[in-house]
């Protein structure tokens, strides 16, 4: 029973996972989440030269001109902004770029897609970052490995979660040091990787990225966001957690 599905869009791989039984409705929902993946990405490629989002940059054309979605978005951008006091922007090596927020948001808009649908039990990855609903059954909750880049080959922790969770991941590991703290222009380079857990990965995202940037006084802002909780490795292979992760993972023995 269940339903799996592999799409490559927006640079990335989007994996669905879904261990409810496969209804019509399920699998129509699941067109409708591969489908408006497509959209997100002719819409906010910055790859694309033709996309509203590229148009948009250089001034061809005005925010009114472009789809309802780049309004929002932008609005959320703003908003993560000030939250972050700036450690997150929408214009990182100032051109226009809301890719940091952009794959978050269009992943928690799939998982929506098959919540409503009645898909109960579902993971949605997004190139790393997922929404969780659900357990991976009744009674069995999702257990989430996070690879150590300090020590390849081994898992850091694993995060079990058996409701809504959202986990977001930024890091050097794959793509090299390519988070820009946005204030000095230059990448961030104080962790070899942070995980933030959320209620939803629009804004779990985007905080990952924004605590990322910010480095060495990540900790005291996570702590201050209520909801949030993180787990960060530094490049000498250092951890800390705030004060609430442990809640998310597994016992030692068992990672």
């Amino acid at each position: 029973m269940g339903l799996r599905h592999t799409e490559h869009v927006m640079g990335t791989v989007f994996s669905f996972d879904i261990r409810d039984k496969p209804t019509p409705a399920i699998h129509r929902a699941l067109a409708r989440a591969v489908r408006h993946l497509h959209r997100v990405d002719a819409v906010f490629s910055t790859y694309r030269p033709d996309s509203p989002i590229s148009r948009l940059g250089r001034g061809e054309i005005r925010l009114d001109d472009c789809p309802p979605e780049v309004h929002e978005v932008l609005t959320l951008c703003a908003g993560a902004a000030r939250d972050s006091d700036g450690y997150f922007s929408a214009t990182p090596s100032g051109t226009l770029d809301p890719s940091g927020l952009v794959k978050g948001w269009a992943t928690e808009a799939a998982s929506q897609l098959l919540h409503e649908a009645g898909a109960r039990h579902t993971c949605v990855n997004g190139g790393g970052d997922l929404q969780l609903r659900g357990g991976a059954s009744e009674s069995t909750p999702w257990r989430i490995g996070i690879t150590d880049p300090v020590r390849p080959g081994r898992l850091a922790t694993v995060i079990t979660a058996h409701d809504d969770l959202a986990i977001a991941t930024s890091g050097t590991a794959e793509r090299g040091a390519h988070i820009l703290d946005p204030h000095r222009g230059i990448p961030a380079t104080a962790f070899a990787s942070l995980t933030v857990v959320g209620p939803r990965l629009t804004m779990t995202d985007t905080y990952a990225t924004a605590a990322f940037a910010r480095g060495h006084g990540a900790r005291d802002w996570l702590e201050s966001l209520p909801g949030y909780e993180a787990f960060a490795l530094l490049p000498d292979g250092r951890q800390w957690r705030t004060s609430g992760f442990s809640r998310y993972e597994l016992p030692a023995r068992c990672t």
